[in-house]
């Protein structure tokens, strides 16, 4: 597994991406809106991915911004085998927020784990 993504929860993406390419030289890879309200936008990092999520209609991202502000949302982990990955944190006792994997953004097959068995932090499996 690497290191694949972080999400970051905002108001606006766009202006994120701006002020973040600005920063760090980081083009945009993806754009997309999401079936679930959802907008994302990927910038490449070189060996990873910032993913900026902005709500369009309600949602998680939606009420953690509410109760958190813009900020980190989650880290993502790529995996080849997302299912293998999910029996793992299954063994290891960890509350899955995806028993199985479910369609990500840029066409990928991605699975939630709890924070409150992973240390405070919402972890994500990404199968590419």
């Amino acid at each position: 597994m690497q290191f694949d993504h972080a999400g970051i929860a905002t108001d606006d993406a766009d202006q994120l991406a701006d002020l973040y390419g600005t920063l760090f030289d980081a083009p945009v890879a993806h754009k997309e809106v999401m079936d679930d309200g959802l907008r994302v936008v990927f910038l490449d990092l070189g060996d990873g991915y910032f993913e900026l999520l902005e709500p369009t209609d309600g949602g998680t991202v939606a009420r953690y911004l509410d109760r958190n502000g813009p900020g980190i949302h989650h880290l993502a982990v790529a995996t080849e085998d997302i299912e293998a990955a999910l029996e793992t944190a299954r063994d290891a006792g960890v509350s899955l927020i995806d028993e199985q994997p479910r369609p990500g953004a840029w066409g990928h097959e991605v699975a939630f784990l709890h924070p409150k068995d992973t240390g405070g932090v919402l972890l994500e499996f990404v199968q590419h």
